[in-house]
């Protein structure tokens, strides 16, 4: 099949590739010239496990091409995936003027029948406005070309991207019309080979199905993280805590894990664009608002426990901080509590020293000649002159270090684990002093 990819970032570009991979000729637009010129010198624009290699096979295989030119894509492909950006506007909502953009390209140019996929998260009633959209600049056209617009939500988590599409637990298809229907049938064949996982609804429950999907998974990492925090006053261990719950076969173990917060493109953006969503129309939802308010603070905690260490004053204070991403295999750091944690430490006097395995040129950009933090080659490196390790993110390579080294170069064996990856009781054999989130 003829599939048009509009949007080369995160879900589109994973999409296109992943789609092509199965044998489909897939043209991905972007408007960013300098995004398409990365792609056809063979770089990758953004950092995600096995992208590269499945990108340069395709792009050598003559199935996967990358484009500029809007009425070419509106040509090319029978499927037309909306894959564009939908920031959070001011007022929490997510703002569709790219996904609109692409719409009304779609139906100056479109010279035959199109499935209009909308891949972007997008609120309840988005395909409404796609489809008046596009049948908006038909008309102006005096063109009675027929189209459909489905919605096909995409549940990819970063750093495992390329897995879950090509081995769904499940696609999500909101459609009406039958030709859409075998459309979308025929093109999700190849990934599911070994049983149906195809769920065909209506559109409407389809595009809320991604915001409930995010919005319990977030309320599941705060409801830990309000736990943790009660376990410490109260003397308990979370992790024991965490495992007596998750043997409930009812509760499960995935996304019980308390930190210091969860950020990211997805779960801070779709709890907002939710709670908007509910409140345009006459339902607060409170559970909601508590879980954004909850992670917020969590963010924090860290912080809070290096003043309780140290004092409000940290001024002459160093700090190794090892992680940025907001999560391991990506270099994401939208929402990510990296950000907040390193502000906080600034705006009382310190310095930080940071290793991140891929998350540390897009730290560049975000902080810019920051004079106050230094960025290493190797997580011991930071370590030199810091008056303790504060670790943010989960990578692999963190899991099993020198605990005599960072003894011996910090200038006080102290430790905040952000992600509760040591034992408490191990670490302090090592005689270094330290603080998790809710070990007791």
């Amino acid at each position: 099949m003829k599939v048009t990819v509009i949007g080369t970032g995160y879900v589109g570009l994973v999409s296109g590739a992943c789609l092509a991979d199965v044998g489909n000729d897939v043209l991905c637009l972007d408007v960013d010239p300098a995004k398409i010129k990365i792609l056809e010198e063979g770089g990758i624009p953004i950092h995600e496990p096995g992208l590269h290699e499945i990108v340069r096979r395709n792009v050598e295989a003559g199935r996967l091409s990358f484009t500029t030119d809007v009425e070419k894509a509106a040509k090319w492909g029978v499927t037309q995936f909306i894959a564009v950006g939908t920031p959070p506007d001011e007022d929490g909502s997510a703002d569709l003027k790219y996904v609109i953009a692409a719409a009304r390209n779609i139906g100056k140019h479109m010279d035959a029948y199109r499935v209009i996929v909308d891949k972007s998260t997008v609120p309840v009633g988005t395909a409404d406005k796609v489809r008046a959209a596009v049948a908006e600049e038909l008309a102006k056209r005096g063109s009675t070309t027929e189209f459909s617009v489905v919605s096909n939500p995409e549940f990819l988590k970063e750093g495992a991207a390329i897995e879950d599409f090509m081995r769904p637990d499940r696609i999500v298809v909101g459609a009406e019309d039958p030709q859409a229907i075998e459309l979308m049938r025929q093109l999700y064949a190849p990934f599911q080979r070994n049983h149906d996982r195809l769920v065909f609804m209506d559109v409407r429950s389809a595009e809320l199905t991604k915001y409930a999907a995010n919005a319990m998974l977030a309320t599941r990492i705060s409801f830990m993280n309000e736990l943790a925090n009660l376990a410490e006053t109260l003397g308990a261990d979370i992790e024991l805590v965490r495992q007596g719950i998750g043997s409930d076969p009812r509760i499960g173990w995935h996304f019980l894990y308390a930190g210091c917060g969860y950020g990211g493109s997805c779960f801070p953006k779709d709890v907002k664009a939710l709670i908007r969503t509910g409140s345009e129309h006459g339902h607060d939802l409170k559970l909601l608002g508590a879980v954004e308010a909850a992670n917020e603070i969590q963010k924090h905690v860290l912080v809070d426990k290096i003043v309780r260490r140290f004092g409000e004053d940290l001024t002459g204070r160093h700090f190794a901080l090892w992680g940025l991403a907001f999560k391991p295999n990506t270099d994401d750091m939208r929402d990510a509590p990296s950000r907040v944690i390193i502000q906080e430490l600034f705006k009382r006097g310190a310095t930080v020293a940071a290793y991140d395995p891929v998350a540390m040129q897009e730290a560049e950009r975000i902080f810019g000649d920051e004079p106050r933090l230094s960025y290493a080659g190797r997580p011991k490196s930071t370590l030199d002159n810091a008056d303790a390790l504060v670790i943010v993110t989960e990578w692999k390579e963190f899991r099993s270090p020198d605990f005599e080294a960072i003894k011996s170069r910090l200038k006080q064996p102290v430790m905040f684990d952000g992600r509760n990856m040591y034992d408490p009781a191990l670490i302090r054999a090592e005689g270094i002093e330290y603080f998790g989130i809710g070990r007791g």
